[in-house]
């Protein structure tokens, strides 16, 4: 879920670098100095921190007072909310059990070992980090220690694009090793630096950047967990993952710079999460997901499947309830980007419940498949109110569409997605003459398109409830079904195919010359030749004729021919 005050980039850059090698009590350490010089030297040279902006505490300077004094500055009006922090630590870490399991220490220049008192503890950071305005915080930790309470939410070879991990909030962690580690303080890459910040060093350097240039903080974490675990001088493996949120640290993206400011179209780029599987306590947990995925291995699983949607709709029923979203409220760009984070936080899983049936249900599971669009449709009758709460109530179901259709068009289940696109909808709750849900989430939504031109990134879009919705879901889909660079081209197709049926569904129930919501494919079938998804399916519909699939499924009265003569109607889009 993403902040509603966060843009597509950095308004600014911090760091708190600490090098500790003469203690005061603790052993020495060799090079935690020069680690530290050289890594705020790297963040000012290539990724543009300011000076003033650089804490380098060494040696005596780097005290406990001093630390916290530091990074608890950055929550008092010394970070914004699009800003990034970056920590960096190279000293001695300690780690001590409890009752709850092991708890992480850092030893600062006057610490103590003996002394828990005198020492920084792990988790008291993470909770000041909640204190911390910028959206993103990167702590990068050359000492080993335990207490780590970290979740890889990424999974190896997963998809993002780079734009919307810089619209999530994120911490990260890496650290040089585990608790009952020592860290090499000698040896690796880089003569002078320790093994862990020698291969870090190399990965901000360039060596952990993607084909594009692409550097973020999974990148690194990968590329250091890698190295510092096969170097010939190395006895530790690093640790690292998420404490919170779902973004990342972005150091550099290349291909987003020069984009010019008054394009219409959201320029961005995929990049994929480097392949590093490591296991992690408490995964034998079985996800909702998962759950489903094995129901739908075997038709005689349907009732339960049945009953485990039933009881995500009622959570989904319950907290979508008039109480929390009231429709008497006053209208602001602040409140509406507000609403659709909650709808899209309460609609997570069920969400993907969608997904994965519309990708793998067969015929038996399409009652289950349209089961959260009823439930969900049934309650919308009209009311008074601000008309744009009242249109906002459908945006679940809108997503809940997409979410299907999007996956139904990749698995090529034509027959699942024309069961959600030509779903009734209870006369006793129609809008207007709509006979299908389709019809009445679209007359409702289509007056919100305008708001979400106020959500950042989305100013200047010709389509941007499109563009959103095609950033929002895509996480969740390619985490479910690895679809990769393929997602982009199946949300085309569904929202053309989507499209087209409205029209017909339009030009049916009113008599009137065909019209269908426009989606980012609109502003591709206006370039010229046959590369967009709007040509592609015209050209498709008259070679096949009704062995065309979509046709074949029952879309378009089960006419190709009618789908030809739909997509003329569209003006300005032209035939290929």
């Amino acid at each position: 879920m993403t902040d509603t005050t966060l843009q597509p980039s950095y308004s600014g850059s911090h760091a708190l670098i600490i090098g500790i090698n003469a203690y005061a009590v603790a052993s020495p350490l060799r090079y935690a100095v020069n680690d530290a010089e050289s890594i705020a030297t790297l963040l000012k040279e290539q990724y543009s921190f300011q000076t003033e902006h650089i804490h380098l505490l060494r040696d005596s300077e780097a005290t406990r007072d001093a630390i916290l004094r530091v990074f608890l500055g950055f929550a008092r009006d010394g970070t914004g909310a699009n800003d990034r922090v970056l920590v960096y630590f190279a000293g001695h870490g300690l780690t001590v059990p409890s009752r709850r399991g092991e708890v992480g220490f850092l030893v600062p220049h006057e610490g103590d070992p003996r002394h828990l008192s005198t020492l920084i503890r792990w988790d008291e950071l993470t909770r000041d980090a909640d204190l911390v305005p910028a959206k993103h915080v990167l702590f990068l930790m050359d000492a080993c220690y335990g207490g780590l309470a970290v979740a890889r939410t990424l999974q190896p070879g997963a998809m993002r694009f780079v734009k919307d991990m810089l619209l999530r909030p994120v911490r990260q962690v890496l650290t040089a090793g585990k608790p009952d580690e020592v860290v090499a303080d000698h040896g690796g890459p880089l003569s002078g630096h320790s093994v862990f910040t020698g291969h870090l060093l190399e990965g901000l350097n360039g060596k952990a950047a993607d084909r594009d240039g692409i550097l973020t903080a999974n990148g690194v974490m990968a590329y250091v967990y890698r190295n510092v675990s096969s170097d010939p001088d190395s006895r530790q493996s690093p640790h690292f993952g998420f404490l919170s949120g779902d973004g990342d640290f972005i150091f550099k993206a290349p291909i987003l710079e020069g984009v010019e400011e008054d394009e219409q179209r959201d320029h961005d780029a995929l990049f994929s999460v480097p392949a590093v599987t490591l296991p992690l306590p408490g995964e034998q947990h079985v996800t909702v997901a998962e759950q489903v995925k094995e129901f739908l291995s075997d038709e005689r699983h349907r009732i339960t499947l049945h009953d485990l949607a039933g009881r995500e709709i009622r959570q989904v029923l319950s907290a979508t309830a008039e109480d929390y979203f009231p429709v008497s409220a006053k209208w602001s760009a602040e409140e509406f980007a507000v609403r659709l984070a909650k709808y899209e936080d309460i609609t997570k899983t069920i969400r993907e419940i969608q997904v994965l049936i519309g990708y793998w249900g067969s015929s038996a599971f399409q009652s289950i498949l349209t089961l959260a669009l009823k439930r969900l449709s049934d309650r919308l009758s009209p009311q008074s109110g601000l008309s744009a709460w009242i249109a906002l109530r459908w945006y679940p179901v809108l997503l809940l569409l997409y979410s299907g259709g999007v996956a139904a068009v990749a698995g090529g289940q034509f027959d699942n997605l024309t069961s959600l696109l030509q779903l009734p909808i209870d006369g006793e709750h129609h809008v207007g003459s709509a006979s299908t849900i389709l019809r009445a989430t679209w007359s409702e939504i289509t007056e919100m398109g305008a708001s979400f031109k106020t959500l950042p990134g989305h100013e200047r879009n010709l389509t941007p409830l499109s563009e959103y919705i095609f950033k929002l879901l895509q996480p969740s889909v390619d985490d479910l079904l690895f679809l990769g660079s393929e997602y982009e081209s199946h949300f085309d197709t569904f929202e053309v195919l989507m499209s087209v049926e409205h029209a017909d569904q339009w030009s049916r129930e009113r008599g009137e010359t065909a019209w269908g919501p426009y989606g980012r494919f609109s502003w591709k079938a206006r370039r010229p030749g046959v590369s967009s998804p709007w040509h592609k399916l015209i050209l498709e519909a008259e070679a096949k004729g009704n062995a065309w699939p979509p046709a074949k499924a029952g879309l378009f009265q089960g006419s190709a021919e009618r789908f030809t003569w739909l997509t003329a109607q569209y003006k300005g889009l032209g035939q290929a």
